[in-house]
């Protein structure tokens, strides 16, 4: 008996270890899961704020009034309607009004006019975005947009007296026809909110999280943050808050339960049972309220425009089988922002959400609608016939939204502007139709408003032109002549003696020119060519490394192909053609792949590595890599982003990244090399911070390969031959 008594207390201790782990796992893993969410919630947050201050601004950009009257120097104008207003109305704290030549005309500051000379002080903060947008503004004109671009906006984060802030530029430019300006003399609007407390606990608001403020970097930061981050990936400080524990709280509901389970077994065991379940249904209710968040519009009920797009990819893979077409409508407000200014966000919010109601009433259930932001709404129309039927679809719903609303006891007349796009076949896809649907909505509220468009071919030279560079570059991997590959050699830290050679990729298009490397790949990434161009570099890169004293030669590979699980055999499959050691072939990739928690990226690069090819991780410092993605996918090599070495000599915080990437290189036991070397004074400090390698314009530019072969040490009767018969 009294073995049976221990054998029975044993098991029961047994059990009760189980449960009490079990209860401590799910409630960490309750936590982790809650915290995930809670940090998605504050990122959309801050998203849609940036998204409303340009909303704002654009509010005030776009009007024939702003242009005149800017240009006319209208200093009572412009503060009450420009700058002044924007602090009153939005809460905008600086406004400044920039001439042509990005001299300031008008400045305010939290609702006071100030000086000009004012902008001085924010200007070297300002100018990087400023010139942004200048540039954007020089390029030609997109077909579809004769003329001014439609909402032209330059956007960051950046740091103004020592705070974070939401910085947005939009050019002034006319609302009508009525009024032209030549390119390059568009007036500019510069507007800048800051990120305090109060806009914080705004967003924190919208999601019911407590505590949510403002962390400065000289702050300690817990695991409840997100990081404001600029367009260099500068972090400028922290969105922090409490967090909330689910599971620590349901542990600490079960404790008096746990202590009676040491008296009563079996009674205490079916209490936690019953308690365990009763935690699991609320964590799914919770995921599934998540969930829900997460893909629907909160004002109105829709989806959002992450389930729209899902819906649409989802239901042109469908229709890809029968002969049945798919119409997609895109639908704006005409009167919206009226609305908002005459009758405040409210009624504006109102008209939202009577428009969303009037559109799901008037289509069919099997069709989707969807808020995708604003005043912006698009629909999904199933089994169409042919575009006559979209049409009719399209009149009805005009006709619905030309009905009285009825705001705040006031009767108001909004219509509407539709862009119709149809699918064209089982190849379409849902990006291009989205956006021939946005194009044609741009012709209808370009010809008069209060109408529909359908999308016809010659609005779109650029899907054609893409179109194009796609079968030439087709035609190039299978023998045509242009493209080739220049080599930028890598220096020791004396700078002379050359470590190896990164291969670049050049297309000197017949007709073209030279295309930018960044354009060409991502069509051939877009149209599924990436496979034969990367595999094309590959195998002239290691050729011409076959026959020169090259200690390696390094290769930039696409994410696309480290996902591809034959990668790793295609690469084997090149080595052994040509002939050229595993051990002298570098792989460069960016450090966003290592974000994908994807099993057969971590596969595809354990297998190149076990074969004897050093893995590099290129653009370093740019992204969001974490040290357990480094040490998980175990990279050979570091190289620091040229954006980081070009401020060394302009920036005191640049050196400070700079050095603490190189240490942490140093720290993970891997090589480092720094591109985009420059100047003597770059080369000196990168040198004393213990860099391994260097690359850049000072030490040599890319090289055709015979000028490489014309270096010392690198020649030979081999190479001269492979350039030769090339």
């Amino acid at each position: 008996m009294h073995q049976v008594t221990l054998t029975v207390l044993a098991l029961a201790a047994l059990a009760l270890a189980i449960l009490v782990g079990f209860g401590y796992y799910a409630a960490a893993q309750a936590d982790h899961a809650s915290l995930e969410r809670q940090k998605m919630f504050v990122a959309d947050g801050l998203q849609d704020k940036i998204a409303a201050v340009e909303r704002e601004q654009q509010s005030v950009s776009v009007w024939d009034e702003a242009v005149t009257n800017a240009k006319a120097g209208n200093q009572t104008w412009i503060v009450e309607n420009l700058s002044v207003w924007m602090y009153t109305y939005y809460g905008h704290n600086r406004v400044y009004i920039l001439d042509a030549a990005n001299r300031p005309i008008h400045a305010m500051r939290e609702g006071e006019v100030v000086d000009v000379s004012a902008f001085a002080e924010d200007e070297p903060t300002l100018r990087p975005t400023i010139e942004k947008l200048r540039r954007m503004l020089a390029e030609p004109p997109k077909a579809d947009a004769p003329g001014q671009p439609a909402k032209m906006v330059a956007e960051d984060l950046v740091e103004l007296d020592g705070k974070p802030t939401i910085l947005s530029v939009m050019p002034l430019v006319p609302s009508t026809d009525r009024i032209t300006q030549a390119p390059g003399t568009e007036y500019l609007h510069v507007s800048a909110e800051f990120i305090n407390d109060a806009l914080i606990g705004k967003i924190a608001g919208k999601y019911l999280l407590d505590g949510a403020r403002l962390v400065p970097l000289s702050q300690p930061v817990g695991e409840a943050a997100v990081p404001l981050v600029d367009s260099h990936g500068v972090i400028l400080g922290y969105i922090g808050w409490d967090q909330d524990r689910p599971g620590l709280t349901l542990l600490r509901k079960m404790g008096p339960a746990l202590g009676i389970a040491l008296v009563v077994a079996g009674g205490v065991l079916t209490f936690l049972l019953r308690r365990l379940r009763r935690a699991s249904a609320a964590l799914q209710t919770s995921q599934d309220q998540a969930q829900y968040l997460a893909f629907h519009d909160t004002l109105t009920g829709l989806p959002n425009r992450a389930l729209f797009e899902d819906r649409l990819r989802r239901t042109l893979s469908i229709t890809r089988h029968d002969a049945a077409k798919v119409a997609l409508l895109y639908l704006d407000l005409d009167r919206f922002k009226h609305v908002n200014d005459t009758l405040g966000h409210p009624a504006g919010d109102e008209l939202v959400r009577q428009t969303a109601a009037r559109l799901r009433h008037t289509i069919r259930e099997v069709d989707t609608v969807a808020r995708l932001g604003g005043d912006e709404f698009a629909i999904i129309l199933l089994d169409v016939p042919d575009v006559k039927s979209a049409e009719d679809i399209a009149d009805r719903l005009l006709l619905k939204l030309r009905e009285p609303f009825r705001l705040i006891d006031d009767q108001v007349f909004v219509g509407a502007s539709i862009g119709i796009a149809l699918s064209t076949g089982p190849d379409t896809d849902a990006g291009d139709l989205l956006r021939k649907a946005d194009i044609a909505l741009y012709e209808a509220k370009k010809n008069g408003r209060g109408r529909y468009q359908v999308f016809v071919g010659d609005m779109d030279d650029l899907l054609l032109r893409k179109r194009k560079v796609e079968a030439e570059l087709r035609k190039a991997l299978t023998g045509g002549d242009g493209i080739k590959l220049a080599y930028q050699p890598v220096f020791s830290i004396d700078g002379r003696q050359i470590l190896g050679a990164e291969a670049l990729i050049r297309w000197g298009h017949e007709v073209h020119g030279a295309l930018p490397a960044a354009q060409f790949i991502a069509i051939a990434e877009e149209r599924g060519l990436i496979g034969d161009l990367g595999k094309w570099v590959l195998t002239e890169a290691c050729r011409f490394a076959l026959g020169t004293n090259l200690p390696w030669i390094a290769v930039n590979i696409s994410p696309m192909q480290l996902r591809d699980s034959g990668f790793a055999d295609q690469v084997a499959a090149i080595l052994e053609e040509t002939g050229l050691d595993p051990a002298r072939l570098q792989l460069e990739t960016t450090e966003a792949v290592l974000l994908e928690q994807n099993d057969t990226i971590s596969s595809v690069i354990a297998a190149l590595r076990n074969s004897g090819i050093r893995i590099v991780l290129d653009d370093f410092g740019t992204g969001y890599s974490s040290l357990s993605y480094l040490r998980r996918h175990a990279i050979d090599k570091l190289k620091i982003d040229r954006s980081f070495v070009r401020m060394l000599d302009e920036d005191k915080s640049a050196a400070a990244v700079v050095k603490a990437l190189i240490e942490l290189a140093l720290a993970l036991k891997v090589e480092v090399t720094a591109e985009g070397v420059e100047t003597d004074e770059q080369k000196a400090r990168l040198v004393r911070m213990g860099c391994h390698q260097l690359q850049g314009y000072l030490l040599s530019p890319p090289l055709e390969p015979g000028q490489l072969l014309a270096l010392p040490g690198l020649s030979s009767s081999a190479v001269e031959r492979t350039v030769a018969h090339a």
